[in-house]
């Protein structure tokens, strides 16, 4: 189990009283006692995850009164923890203390508490480096000299564009000011690539899957690609943080006819299980607060959270806010096969779908007594109203806005044209345009919509008609054929035959069929949507919300230092860790808000501090006091995502493709496509092999990466295709004339050391002389198949090989 810390924000309790509550009793009723004592079924009715609860369990001041105390020193009927040993003597000692001292319990818990604007501390310009400053001077630390400028130059382009700088760049940034080139990396459409992949890590996206299942749709949706599309443009024109949330959970009830803003409900989409709507909606639930309120509630399910106030009800009342909504793909301009291309959207297509607890958490024991209306849990506050959204025609019927007849008709005349079945094609084409007619006629009240509509049904049934004798004729022909081919030992083949008879009937069936009434083109949604997803993105991004803003600078912060404010990212309820620092973290949150959500204004923020600024190597004096940097007297030295090395490998070699946007490449394509690592196809079941080995995101949940040194990394290096090859184009782009400090200058972003150039001269040096004598050498088989073959001459191959060298050292897969 993961260690308690104390919690902080005690409420104005005296410090050696909510010390030892915070710092030793909560823990203890967390580790030893909460598993039987926690929510409404709490054995003996005692209730200790409330405030209410622990103080109804103590004397204050008089510890052997206190019927907490009497158990966990088995001196009561029931001797806790039940069927252990007594707590050790140290942890009952703290009890006593805290129930002599008055046994004071914090009402409520830090994170639960709106952020209040903390005065910042004199000293400092920049108010990151105030409030670390005070934590140094209060612990004895002293913060560590700045970076020299190229090591800042490449920690920065690749914290803000996730490539390193190329030579050029490089001395762009040595010649202006530091605060240009922020500015001037903010403004790259690199930065949305970059920060966009971070935030696919936490909104979980996944590419589509169904590609394995013969392009059966049992997971999210084709074309899901427009989501991702929508979080890189979005963070590049920097919009707001909160405008992002609501877009992604209400999109299609605050913008119900823009493109550009439905395509963020794919955050939504991204959860379509077509078997499992259960495990659909825990997703949206479980995920939706992890990601944008830091709380893990999907214990819930089945009984009351066994540590912060959210009972089992008020679970299933938050999945009530997604109940209603299920997901559809709209027609795009340019293609009227949504197989082909289309947006995948959300929309509310049952309004009055019921919302009920599950007993137990058991799917199959709903407790149909009650339905739930949605609400939030009481100690977030409340939702005032949920009013519904009206909704325009083009949301209601996409199919009756004029691109989609456009497409239509000039697919149906392209039929014509290829002169395949004419009589049909033709019936069918003037049906098309007849229903077209009549669907404007109707849904624009047309006086003529009733006789357009006969028409329509007329021409309907002929196009039909026809179809379904050419359908017919074909099926026979088939069957004929069937019937007069034998397999290879002179015997008929039955399957084929069985096969052909069963187009026959079904052709039959279809000719037969009478159509009655006109068809409209498309389906037709629900006038209205429940307006309860937009409500409720509107309380999550609301500056009453005490999560929302802390939540979001948190990953901010810990993507840039490589550790968070808070370490438990997806969880800052009281199972999880306090902030290192909650002074720095609500200011950081306060200031988000009051720069209405910009995220690059928080960016320009960190980079610019000292702190960011600070070189990464160590200090034996503040090694001694803080081992783990915790607070942050140094910057962290950190190994680079696995996209930013395949990125790399490319944007150094001059191979990277800058074009943006667009469906997926295939995972297969990793090793041939030069477009960047975020537009691989990444789905749970099947991912780049290359990027994995590099701690790639898992695409079911990965809120904070996980960050290895293995075999396997060094290897994929060594013996990968797309490191052989970037290193031989490389090779063959630097002059000869220094080769060695170009080289030094293009992989690394700095000249080599002289003892680094001396050791790369002799290694030239060998190497020529090795490739010199090739019959001296043993030839192998790689197994890696190349475009990119090394050089005929030995002078040349000997320059590819020290470049393959320097991006195998661990300087070139670290950020310092």
């Amino acid at each position: 189990m993961p260690k308690v810390t104390t919690a902080l924000f005690a409420l104005a309790l005296p410090m050696a009283a909510a010390d030892l509550y915070t710092g030793h009793v909560r823990p203890l009723l967390q580790n030893h006692c909460l598993g039987c004592h926690s929510g409404s079924s709490a054995q003996g009715k005692l209730d200790l995850s409330t405030a209410e609860g622990v103080k109804g369990a103590v004397s204050a001041g008089r510890p052997g009164e206190s019927r907490l105390y009497l158990a966990i020193t088995h001196q009561g009927k029931a001797k806790m923890p039940l069927g252990k040993a007594k707590l050790p003597s140290e942890a009952i000692a703290k009890v006593a203390e805290w129930i002599t001292a008055g046994a004071p319990v914090n009402a409520r818990h830090w994170a639960f508490e709106k952020p209040e604007r903390p005065a910042v501390p004199a000293g400092e310009a920049n108010p990151i480096d105030a409030f670390l400053a005070v934590e140094h001077q209060a612990r004895g630390l002293t913060a560590t000299a700045p970076a020299d400028r190229r090591t800042l130059a490449r920690r920065l382009y690749l914290d803000l564009t996730g490539l390193p700088p190329t030579p050029d760049e490089t001395r762009t940034f040595l010649a202006e000011t530091y605060e240009r080139s922020v500015d001037r990396l903010l403004a790259s459409p690199r930065y949305g690539e970059r920060w966009g992949r971070h935030w696919m890590d936490v909104w979980r996206y996944s590419d589509w899957s169904g590609y394995r299942k013969a392009n059966e749709v049992r997971n999210s949706q084709p074309h899901i690609w427009q989501w991702r599309d929508w979080i890189v443009e979005s963070l590049n024109e920097d919009k707001p943080y909160d405008r992002m949330i609501v877009e992604m959970l209400a999109g299609d009830e605050m913008a119900p006819t823009d493109p550009k803003v439905l395509r963020a409900t794919g955050y939504l989409v991204r959860n379509y299980n077509r078997y499992d709507r259960d495990g659909w909606m825990q997703n949206a639930v479980d995920h939706t607060a992890m990601a944008f309120l830091g709380l893990t509630v999907k214990c819930a399910r089945c009984h009351d959270h066994k540590y912060d106030p959210i009972s089992q009800r008020d679970y299933y009342q938050f999945r009530a806010f997604f109940e209603p909504y299920n997901v559809r793909t709209d027609r795009v301009p340019g293609e009227p096969d949504t197989a082909k291309a289309g947006l995948p959207r959300a929309f509310d297509a049952k309004p009055d779908q019921p919302t009920y607890l599950y007993v137990n958490g058991d799917v199959a024991n709903p407790d149909k007594s009650a339905p739930l209306a949605p609400a939030i849990p009481g100690v977030l506050g409340r939702i005032e109203a949920v009013e519904p959204v009206a909704l325009p025609l083009e949301a209601r019927y996409p199919d009756i806005r004029d691109f989609v007849h456009r497409d239509l008709l000039a697919a149906a005349r392209a039929e014509v044209e290829k002169g395949e079945s004419p009589a049909a094609s033709q019936a069918r084409l003037k049906a098309l345009e007849a229903r077209i007619a009549a669907d404007k006629a109707k849904y624009a009240n047309a006086p003529d919509a009733a006789d357009l509509a006969v028409t329509a049904r007329k021409l309907e049934r002929h196009a039909h008609v026809l179809k379904a004798e050419a359908d017919l004729r074909r099926a026979q022909e088939k069957l004929s054929d069937a019937l007069k081919a034998t397999k290879p030992d002179g015997e008929v083949d039955e399957k084929k035959i069985a096969a052909a008879k069963a187009e026959v009937d079904k052709a039959q069936t279809a000719l037969g069929r009478k159509l009655e009434s006109y068809t409209p083109i498309g389906e037709i949604h629900p006038e209205s949507s429940t307006g309860r997803r937009l409500a409720l993105a509107r309380w999550i991004t609301s500056v009453g919300n005490p999560l929302t803003a802390r939540v979001a600078v948190n990953h901010i912060w810990m993507r840039h230092f490589g550790t968070p404010l808070v370490p438990t990212v997806f969880d800052f309820g009281q199972y999880g860790q306090a902030p290192t620092h909650p002074a720095l973290l609500d200011w950081l949150a306060t200031e988000l808000m009051a720069r209405n959500w910009s995220m690059k204004a928080i960016h320009r923020l960190i980079v610019t501090s000292k702190a960011y600024q600070m070189a990464s190597s160590g200090s034996e004096t503040n090694g001694k006091i803080d081992p783990d940097n915790r607070y942050l007297w140094r910057m962290n030295a950190r190994r680079m995502e696995s996209e930013a090395v395949r990125d790399s490998l490319l944007h150094i070699a001059g191979q990277l493709d800058p074009a943006t946007g667009g469906p997926e490449i295939e995972e297969s394509q990793e090793q041939d496509s030069r477009r960047r690592s975020l537009y691989l196809r990444h789905v749970p079941d099947l991912r780049p092999e290359f990027l994995s080995q590099f701690d790639a995101a898992d695409p079911n949940e990965c809120y904070r990466r996980n960050e290895s040194v293995a075999p396997q990394q060094a290897l994929s290096l060594a013996n990968s295709r797309i490191s052989l090859e970037q290193s031989r184009l490389l090779a063959r782009r630097l002059p000869e004339q220094d080769f060695i400090g170009q080289a030094f200058e293009t992989v690394l972003n700095r000249p080599p050391a002289p003892d680094e150039r001396d050791a790369a001269a002799t290694f030239l040096a060998g190497q020529e002389k090795l490739l010199s004598t090739p019959e001296t050498l043993k030839l192998f088989e790689t197994g890696i198949a190349s475009n990119v073959k090394p050089a005929a001459g030995a002078a040349q191959r000997a320059r590819e090989n020290l470049v393959h060298v320097l991006f195998n050292l661990n300087e070139f897969v670290t950020i310092r």
